[in-house]
């Protein structure tokens, strides 16, 4: 066999053999990837994606559209040459594992945070709408959770109302852990509050719920990677009650990156007019209360999605502008949002036709 014959074949094997070892070397990498995108002021799976009773609604047009990013599963194990692939891809982005799921995460774990986060998005999305129409809102401190084996197990329960920390009175959720961090790890503290079940009733009746309860709790240590301090095992939340019928509809998505769009599309539901001018523009960002939009995973996948599906604007957090403006799809343009106001603003001179007035994201 002539030497450079020998020579090429050699070559083919050895890169056959690497071929195949790379698909079954598995390499600690996840993918993302564009996923959904749907019109807050439309319908999905056949209902309305917002759906408001007790209050006059008004027709509509255009889009304003959330967006998600597909990502794989905790336990799917990424080969080197689909890490190679998706790295070379334009479509999608190789994190490592770690990233999208920390300390070991499982994937039934991931799934229920981000619908826990997913929930709050959307209560926050609704306080952050109704506060911009100075429609009042009735808002509390709540126990969102109880740890399993804590001293607050079976002493207080998820939905109850926390009036108050050693006769203090709470006013936010952060109220509640400093106060009890004031202790010593195995002193008492007394928490005043409605039980779940009598917040419930009154709610039904429209009334404000008033017989209250003190529970006295013996703290612990932390066993955190934190501080060492007392705590009791729980953690605090908001609820809030609404004076009409607000329900979001969309299932099958987690996490908390939907809520600008959803604040949005109840303020443009809720207003005379169309917010966007019957244009289409799609956005992500979490929301608080108080309309302050936050980053969120994922902006170049979330661009690509919004501009495949016709997007023309796309409403960007402020702290993922600069990521987002280095790989821009082409016609669609960044505006750059740090609360809720501003997006209405931008919306505002976008159907003005006043696109050069715009704060428009760029790269640093």
């Amino acid at each position: 066999m002539p030497r450079r014959t020998a020579t090429m074949l050699a070559s083919t094997l050895m890169l056959i053999a690497l071929l195949c070892a790379g698909v079954f070397i598995p390499v600690p990498y996840s993918e993302m990837s564009p996923g959904p995108t749907v019109n807050t002021l439309g319908n999905h799976d056949g209902e309305p994606v917002l759906q408001i009773s007790g209050r006059k609604t008004y027709p509509t047009s255009g889009n304003l559209n959330m967006t998600t990013v597909r990502v794989t599963s905790a336990d799917y194990r990424m080969n080197l040459v689909e890490a190679v692939y998706g790295w070379l891809a334009h479509d999608s982005k190789v994190v490592p594992h770690e990233t999208l799921y920390p300390d070991g995460k499982t994937e039934e774990q991931s799934t229920q945070e981000n619908a826990e986060e997913f929930s709050q998005s959307q209560e926050s999305a609704k306080v952050a709408a109704l506060k911009e129409l100075h429609v009042p809102v009735k808002t509390w401190v709540i126990v969102s959770a109880v740890v399993k084996g804590s001293p607050a197990q079976g002493k207080l329960h998820a939905g109850d109302v926390v009036k108050a920390v050693d006769g203090t009175a709470v006013k936010q959720p952060d109220d509640v852990a400093k106060l009890v961090t004031k202790h010593k790890p195995g002193q008492d503290v007394v928490f005043t509050v409605v039980p779940a079940k009598e917040q419930a009733a009154a709610e039904k009746q429209n009334k404000t719920a008033t017989s209250t309860r003190k529970i006295k709790i013996t703290t612990t240590t932390s066993d955190d990677k934190g501080k060492k301090r007392a705590i009791v095992g729980i953690s605090a939340g908001t609820d809030h009650t609404f004076p009409f019928s607000i329900d979001i509809k969309l299932a099958d998505v987690g996490g908390p990156s939907a809520g600008l769009m959803f604040s949005l599309g109840l303020y443009d539901k809720l207003t005379p007019g169309s917010l966007t001018g019957g244009k289409f523009v799609a956005g992500t960002g979490t929301i608080d209360d108080d309309g302050k939009v936050g980053p969120i995973g994922g902006i170049q996948m979330k661009t690509v999605g919004a501009r495949d599906k016709g997007a023309q604007y796309f409403l960007t957090p402020a702290d993922n502008c600069s990521a987002a403006a280095k790989d821009t799809p082409g016609g669609l343009t960044l505006i750059k949002v740090n609360t809720i106001d501003d997006a209405l603003g931008a919306l505002k001179d976008l159907r003005a036709g006043k696109t050069s007035d715009l704060p428009k994201c760029t790269a640093k």
